[in-house]
């Protein structure tokens, strides 16, 4: 092993909450190492290829500067690389896929470069290393400090590194795992966190399913017909006792109501809002018809009901078995894609989309899965502060006005509490919220005082991490979470202390609003509607929207 190399902030993950933790701790100042399991940055947004979920007033305001530069340097790169067509270079908020999950929906290769683009001047001028396609071995641990983490390279050897503070933004939890950090997996119990819908008895191995997604093009008159996957008997006669026919099929289990609901491919149906309700325009990556030239076709990025994974769990097993769940969840996203491709009934008479294409070379697979397989749900820490459905949630907080004020708030989010199929069986739970704030509290664990929580690891619950694990929060987790390490360098704090003490909160607060521009707390209009299903509209399905498709 070489001798270790010493930087100010470590950061284990390069998903969205990573990113932005290392760029908010090289802006305030401090020295980063970003290490990064695989080959792309940016987590959810591009590695595992799905499109941002955001909230309804994500174009107007409800999140901080460098999202917002994030979500215009995508919007630049189509404008600057691709021939966007004069109509929709003239839309107020282009939208490249015109996808209904939200006004941003593009794809995952560009969120790559984008992001990329971000952090490279940050190398250039030695202040930030990524390693990539490296993993955690070991965390050092003394007392209630980690020391120094071993990072495994390409090669398989491990190097020491040690910095002053530590934040973990991997998937899973894993820094907080090897630090033997406080933590909780899968479902509470009600008596523990008196959530109206927390379990009766907690569960560990209750959590939520994940997801490998895919992306897609469609050539009516092609023939990309995938080989047979090795599960496709299992997956093709598999039915959950919730769900209401084989799950691969057009009918899922609404997410709220939990009656039937037909999800086909396509639809010629328009809604009265102006969507088709169909999978292939939920996510849309790609419009073809907004860009001039020739174009083979649409793109969309299949993150779809029946391909959510909740046959087993990946964490409380052992490496095997999280293995066999992994692999379980290639296989499903595969058997749904071949048995669309060859027995799905048509919306147009006959059976089977031959012509539905896998598009490796978007992906940077050799399958069109993506890279990685999107996970809701980590380890999350044993927090100095919890977040649970009474601090959010309309049913819980009934008679009040907004979610819970918190004096230590250091950013916001709005999503609902959306819980997908989990491991124990239970169906998707969809809870309303109000537009809430990130507590610091929640990101600074019970004991390990030098570690930091950057990303879905955060201190929520079973349930109310089905809010904070969307695209903009988990964005402002990292944040967050990479000011405060930087804020602490350059003060000679600690995250404890920050917390405890009004005046250097209010300081490190100062920071974020004013050098970071960061919004702490949501504007008192009347326009702040509480997150439902049913109870607001998002732009996508605006008549604007309408229009453009």
């Amino acid at each position: 092993m070489q001798a270790r190399q010493r930087f100010d902030v470590a950061v284990y993950g390069g998903g969205l909450g990573g990113v932005a933790a290392a760029l908010a701790a090289v802006k305030t100042g401090a020295t980063v190492l970003l290490v990064v399991p695989g080959e792309w940055i940016g987590g959810q947004v591009s590695a595992q290829a799905v499109p941002p979920d955001e909230h309804p007033w994500i174009e107007s305001f409800g999140c901080s500067a460098s999202y917002r530069g994030f979500r215009d340097a995508v919007r630049r790169f189509y404008f600057d690389r691709y021939p966007v067509s004069a109509r929709g270079r003239s839309r107020p908020a282009f939208n490249p896929g015109l996808g209904n999950v939200g006004p941003l929906t593009h794809e995952p290769y560009v969120a790559q470069l984008v992001l990329e683009s971000e952090l490279y001047p940050w190398m250039s001028r030695g202040r930030l290393r990524v390693l990539k396609h490296s993993t955690l071995a070991e965390a050092h641990v003394e007392g209630d400090r980690i020391r120094s983490i071993g990072v495994r390279g390409r090669s398989g050897a491990v190097q020491e590194y040690e910095a002053r503070y530590y934040l973990d933004a991997s998937e899973l939890g894993d820094l907080i795992d090897k630090a033997s950090a406080e933590h909780v997996i899968g479902a509470e119990s009600r008596g523990e966190t008196g959530e109206p819908h927390a379990p009766d008895v907690a569960d560990p191995l209750d959590q939520q399913a994940v997801t490998w997604a895919m992306v897609l093009g469609y050539v009516p008159e092609g023939d990309y017909t995938i080989d047979r996957p090795e599960q496709y008997d299992y997956w093709r006669s598999y039915r959950p006792e919730f769900w209401p026919g084989p799950f691969l099929g057009w009918q899922i289990s609404d997410y709220v109501t939990h009656k039937p609901r037909p999800r086909p491919l396509f639809t010629d149906e328009v809604q009265e809002s102006g969507l088709r309700y169909d999978l292939w325009s939920s996510r849309r990556i790609l419009a073809s018809h907004q860009f001039d030239d020739e174009w083979e076709s649409d793109l969309s990025a299949a993150v779809w009901p029946m391909m959510d994974y909740f046959d087993r769990p990946l964490l409380g097993v052992d490496e095997e078995q999280r293995a066999l769940a992994l692999e379980g969840a290639r296989q499903l996203s595969l058997s749904l894609i071949y048995w669309i491709q060859t027995e799905a009934p048509r919306h147009d008479g006959g059976f089977g989309y031959p012509g539905l294409r896998p598009r490796p070379d978007l992906t940077g697979t050799e399958d069109g899965l993506a890279m990685e397989p999107y996970i809701r749900e980590a380890r999350r820490i044993r927090a100095r502060f919890t977040v649970t459905e009474s601090h959010l949630g309309v049913e819980a907080r009934e008679g009040r006005t907004g979610a819970e004020p918190f004096a230590d708030t250091v950013g916001i989010g709005a999503y609902r509490m959306d819980l997908h199929p989990s491991t124990s069986g239970r169906n998707s739970v969809d809870i309303d919220t109000w537009p809430f704030q990130i507590p610091l509290g929640a990101l600074l664990p019970v004991r390990v005082s030098n570690l930091i929580a950057a990303a879905k690891n955060i201190g929520t619950t079973h349930i109310t991490n089905g809010a904070y694990r969307v695209h903009p929060v988990e964005w402002a987790v990292g944040e967050a979470a990479g000011a405060l390490a930087a804020f602490c360098v350059r003060e000679g704090s600690a995250p404890a202390r920050v917390h405890e003490d009004e005046r250097i909160l209010a300081d490190f607060q100062r920071l974020l609003r004013t050098q970071l521009d960061i919004p702490l707390e949501w504007p008192e209009i009347g326009a702040l509607t509480p997150m439902s299903r049913f109870g607001y509209v998002k732009p996508a399905a605006s008549a604007e929207f309408a229009r453009q498709t």
